[in-house]
């Protein structure tokens, strides 16, 4: 995850995780990529080990303040379950490190999701010809061909976002009149800093100044919804970017879509994400760190936690039936030669 003192411990996901997991009675430790190591050929790192508590507090934002840690250096491996909660972009070798580990660990989400949907490309890759699901999308770093795709859409807005960010850096809205400010905007986003870079076109959603759904999907199952309203003035609806949550119901357009697209995420091992959709149509998909858990709670008062985390032992469980069948049927075989 990213350092413990990022934590911003009156919405924070991940540290929701992390409570509901000690509050359970599971050895808790945290690491940050740069504390990953390798040593006699054994994937490791540096871990926070949470430390005993005489009582953990039922309050979230206490537990925090109360934690306490000794650093150790352990072999992942140990663990029976890794979740991957770092923000985007996602660190590539870190990734290679967990490689080495992932037959011996549940890791949430998948490497290989993780690898397929950690940019903005991932949607595509949904059977969606007529765009029922997906608004029409470009993806180019061609500056020429991109102010094509403007002037040959019929509305006068697009959307247009940076290929890798996150937490709706970058996103904004062009206006198909101001021709010579989307030359500017292009060549500062193709060609910007970090040089030859693609960007997402994307066609503007009725309704997308009114703010965004977010949806959180466990094991291809939506478990709580969201509405994030953008700051006035913004089209952004992030909260990190200054947006708000009001409590929300899904409507059947809605879970239609989870219905249509749960499938694909399991099958990627995409277990945990966040859905962003807007006017009935899939906008983008969070697989490294979804939040939402605390706003989600707090209006319909539940525990969005206490499932993801009772997933997460389900699995580690039939993971350790079959290892012990395996173990059985090879006596077996070694019995009977």
């Amino acid at each position: 995850m990213y350092p413990w003192d990022e934590v911003k411990p009156e919405l924070d996901s991940t540290l929701r995780l992390i409570h509901e997991a000690v509050t359970r009675g599971h050895r808790v430790a945290i690491l940050t990529p740069n504390h990953l190591t390798i040593r006699k050929s054994v994937t490791s790192g540096f871990c926070k080990i949470f430390q005993p508590m005489d009582k953990v507090p039922t309050n979230t934002v206490n537990f925090y303040k109360k934690a306490s840690f000794r650093t150790q250096m352990l072999p992942l491996s140990g663990f029976d379950a890794i979740l991957v909660r770092t923000n985007p972009p996602l660190d590539p070798v870190m990734l290679n490190f967990l490689d080495s580990v992932r037959h011996d660990t549940f890791i949430l989400n998948d490497l290989d999701g993780l690898r397929k949907a950690n940019n903005k490309l991932y949607p595509a890759a949904f059977d969606d010809p007529n765009n029922e699901v997906i608004p029409e999308t470009h993806v180019s770093k061609n500056k020429d061909y991109l102010l094509q795709v403007i002037e040959e859409s019929p509305s006068e807005q697009m959307i247009l976002k940076p290929f890798g960010g996150f937490g709706g850096q970058g996103v904004i809205v062009l206006e198909k009149g101001a021709s010579q400010s989307i030359k500017s905007l292009l060549d500062f986003y193709v060609s910007g800093p970090s040089g030859n870079n693609y960007v997402i076109l994307q066609e503007f959603v009725p309704g997308a100044e009114e703010g965004d759904i977010r949806v959180l999907m466990l094991n291809g199952e939506p478990i709580g919804a969201t509405r994030r309203v953008p700051a006035e003035g913004d089209i952004r609806s992030n909260v990190s970017a200054g947006g708000r949550s009001e409590k929300y119901t899904m409507n059947k357009a809605e879970r239609e879509l989870c219905k249509k697209i749960g499938p694909k995420l399991v099958e990627d091992g995409l277990y945990f994400v966040g859905l962003d959709i807007i006017g009935g149509k899939l906008i983008e998909i969070n697989v490294c760190s979804p939040g939402g858990i605390t706003n989600i709670n707090k209006f319909n008062r539940v525990r969005l936690q206490e499932k993801i985390i009772g997933f997460v032992e389900e699995v580690v469980q039939q993971r350790e039936v079959m290892a012990e069948r395996k173990r059985q049927f090879r006596q077996t075989i070694e019995r009977a030669a």
